[in-house]
């Protein structure tokens, strides 16, 4: 009878303990991935001034998706290269509920899919900052405020949850 007793007491422990470490596993989740959004922010920023390059990924020259892709390259997570192909990727949020490192996209240059991309860097009430690899301007942090990317935002998608 005892044996019955120790062995029950040993099961409701081992799975009391299960249960317990999967609660961890979540907060380290949730931790990890805070951590992975920090260094994919400091790891696209770090490229501010940077040139841009047409089909670039490296110093040498960026293209928009370029810096993108690199970045999350950074961090062991596999984008496709073009800014439409990257949309495809993640869930798509609301404007409201953007967070750093989240993607954001536009159709410019009244195009009609998505051509240009940039990583999610800052949310406020009223404005996100993101940085991207502009034509003229190379690697920079723009603003949704500025009336060229009001008109030609089109979605923004989480890659890291």
């Amino acid at each position: 009878m005892k044996k019955i007793l120790v062995l029950s007491l040993l099961s409701l422990l081992f799975i009391s303990c299960k249960s317990t470490s999967s609660a961890v596993n979540k907060t380290e989740s949730r931790w990890e991935n805070k951590y992975i959004v920090t260094n994919l922010i400091e790891t696209a920023t770090d490229n501010i001034g940077v040139r841009y390059k047409a089909g670039g990924t490296t110093k040498n020259g960026f293209d928009c998706s370029g810096l993108v892709f690199t970045t999350f390259d950074s961090q062991n997570i596999k984008l496709p290269r073009s800014s439409y192909e990257q949309s495809k990727i993640g869930k798509i949020i609301r404007l409201n509920d953007a967070q750093k490192g989240d993607l954001i996209f536009f159709k410019t240059n009244k195009s009609n899919q998505i051509n240009h991309v940039g990583l999610i860097t800052e949310v406020r009430s009223d404005e996100i900052k993101f940085v991207h690899s502009s034509t003229s301007k190379g690697v920079i942090i723009s603003s949704t405020k500025e009336a060229y990317y009001q008109k030609s935002f089109t979605q923004i998608n989480r890659i890291i949850d």
